[in-house]
């Protein structure tokens, strides 16, 4: 049996441990909270742009802002992967890893990475990639401009992320960058004219402009599906912090039951040993 100085001091580090969980629980629920108002603000002015485009666009396709001719275009697919940058999300990076990986060949696929705890996970498997990026930190002015000049060089993107379902449900999503945009862009109204170089002047042309709406809404996407993973990175940690405090404070209420056991032991033993000195002495008990 424990001596009850030593179950104190552990009940005294499993108290630690329930407050410090449930502060990251606490954490984690105002940071779902900020994130999403972003990620609404974010999607209202990329219907803004999406309107603009869709007025003005030279064709149905999705160029990339490379709708005029480049060389240089790499002929594989990029990989972009976004993870969190610690440690505390729980297992929804090893699982988005495991569904990139399903799909990864070497010789078709290079890799960014985004997220600290993602490039760990891929350099354990022996998985070597081109870009990584910190998670940004912020959630508003997210530059993304360095990853959109790595997608305008391949022939086209896949992104992999985490998507908030509910607090307590968060999945992994794989989707085509191009298919990412225009599937934001479905949810945007009509367009009620076609803008034309019949009825607007371009400078420097009408495909320059295209190309930087293009990539704008590109950047927009990006940005927003990074802000889309935080939410379901910190939903995840919420979900872990949780689990963790309810488990931590089951732990220290068995600690303090432990400790009162071991406490009254010491009495009954001391009680014990008294009684027995008094008959060993010949006094009557």
């Amino acid at each position: 049996m424990h001596k009850p100085n030593e179950i104190e001091k552990e009940e005294k580090a499993m108290a630690t441990l329930v407050e410090l969980t449930s502060v990251f629980e606490g954490i984690a629920s105002m940071r779902i909270s900020q994130i999403r108002n972003q990620v609404l603000i974010a999607t209202k002015f990329f219907h803004e742009l999406w309107h603009i485009y869709s007025q003005i666009r030279v064709d149905e396709k999705f160029h990339f802002g490379r709708s005029q001719p480049q060389l240089d275009i790499i002929d594989k697919e990029l990989f972009i992967i976004i993870t969190a940058e610690g440690g505390f999300s729980g297992d929804i990076d090893q699982r988005l890893v495991e569904v990139m990986l399903k799909s990864y060949d070497n010789s078709k696929n290079d890799v960014v990475v985004v997220g600290h705890h993602g490039a760990v996970q891929l350099a354990q498997r022996g998985v070597t990639f081109k870009k990584y990026f910190k998670l940004p930190t912020n959630d508003q002015s997210i530059n993304v401009t360095p990853m959109t000049e790595e997608v305008r060089k391949y022939k086209s993107t896949q992104v992999f992320y985490q998507e908030y379902v509910s607090l307590l449900v968060q999945e992994t999503r794989q989707i085509p960058l191009s298919a990412a945009v225009k599937e934001r862009g479905a949810k945007s109204s009509a367009a009620d004219e076609l803008i034309s170089e019949s009825n607007y002047i371009f400078e420097p042309s009408a495909h320059a402009v295209v190309d930087h709406l293009e990539n704008s809404m590109m950047q927009i996407t990006l940005a927003q599906v990074i802000l889309e993973s935080k939410l379901a990175q910190y939903a995840s940690r919420f979900r872990a912090m949780s689990a963790a405090h309810e488990k931590s404070e089951e732990t220290r209420t068995d600690l303090h039951l432990a400790y009162n056991r071991a406490r009254r032991g010491v009495k009954d033993e001391r009680l014990k040993e008294i009684v027995n000195g008094m008959r060993k002495s010949g006094v009557s008990v």
